[in-house]
This record gives C-alpha cells, sequence and structure tokens, in this order.
C-alpha cells in the first residue's frame, strides 16, 4: 500500500471526472460532499437488469466509471468546490490479470480479490491510496509491489504530478 499526494489536483479531477483516463476501472464506492452528502454504492443491482441483459456477460458486479462518472461530475460541477469526495475504485478482471503476471509466477489469479485504488479529497488535499485484497494469507508483498508500481506508471503516463506520503 502507498499513499500518493496529487501536486496538482485540478489536472487530476479533470481526468478524473471529465477525461476517459479513469474508465477502465469499477467503482466500489463514490462519496460527494456539496450542500448534502451523496454516497454511490457501485455495486450492479441484478434485479434491475433482464435474465437476456445478465446473460449477454457485459454486466459483472460493479458499475464502470465510466458509467458512474457523469453522475458524480454533476455533483461537483459548479463555481464552488465540494468540501470533499471520495471515490474508491477497482481494477477489472483483464487488469488484474495483466497486473498479477507482472508480479511473477508465484501468484494465481483465483487467490485475488481486487486491487484497488482509493481517492480521498478533503481540506485542500488529495490523495490516491492503492490496495489489495487476497483470498489467502502470505508473507509475499511482490504483488503489493507491482500494484504500487503500476499506479504510479498510471498517473505518470496520464500528467498527474504526485509525490509518496
Amino acid at each position: 500500500m502507498v499513499a500518493l499526494k496529487i501536486g496538482d489536483i485540478k489536472t487530476f479531477t479533470s481526468k478524473l471526472f471529465v477525461k476517459d483516463a479513469f474508465d477502465r476501472f469499477f467503482v466500489r464506492e463514490a462519496q460527494v460532499v456539496t450542500y448534502n452528502s451523496f454516497t454511490i454504492d457501485g455495486r450492479i443491482r441484478p434485479g434491475y437488469y433482464t435474465k437476456d441483459e445478465l446473460e449477454a456477460g457485459e454486466i459483472g458486479e460493479f458499475s464502470s466509471w465510466k458509467t458512474i462518472k457523469p453522475v458524480c461530475y454533476s455533483l461537483i460541477r459548479g463555481k464552488k468546490l465540494p468540501e470533499s469526495f471520495r471515490v474508491e475504485l477497482s481494477l477489472g478482471p483483464e487488469d488484474t490479470a495483466r497486473v498479477v503476471r507482472q508480479a511473477g509466477s508465484s501468484w494465481r489469479l483465483e487467490t485475488v480479490k481486487g486491487l484497488y485504488l482509493g481517492m480521498r479529497y478533503e481540506n485542500g488535499t488529495l490523495l490516491c491510496v492503492t490496495g489489495v485484497s487476497l483470498g489467502v494469507f502470505t508473507m509475499d508483498r511482490s504483488l503489493e509491489y507491482q500494484w504500487d508500481e503500476t499506479v504510479k506508471g498510471f498517473l505518470k503516463a496520464n500528467g498527474i504530478a504526485f509525490s509518496e506520503e
């Protein structure tokens, strides 16, 4: 796990809420605090979709950031900054498999519950925190280190300045 302080909040929030940089991620939860506190549970409610839609295989357990992003953006846009926001994203299955492969042959994909990226804006500071959830206990931190480096590379590739906390 690593905490990264974002240097240019305006650039980051543009990449997060307007551009497509984070669109491959899935939403675990989002919270925006403006004149009210708005919380979004990213878990798909299967009863909303027809059996055919679910069987098509394009609907997973969580909504994509691409789908939820316009809702969150509508809550923060305007003349006033939000008091705070928190977005918890997870990497999709294909991208998770890629990161697991990069971490080395000792990792099995079925033991990885998720690779997470949490973002928290509060009191004029924006932090990104990485996280890994495993279904087994291990002292091996190679996957965690690989995920940390992958996130740093992702931020650099998207022109987002950060420093380690």
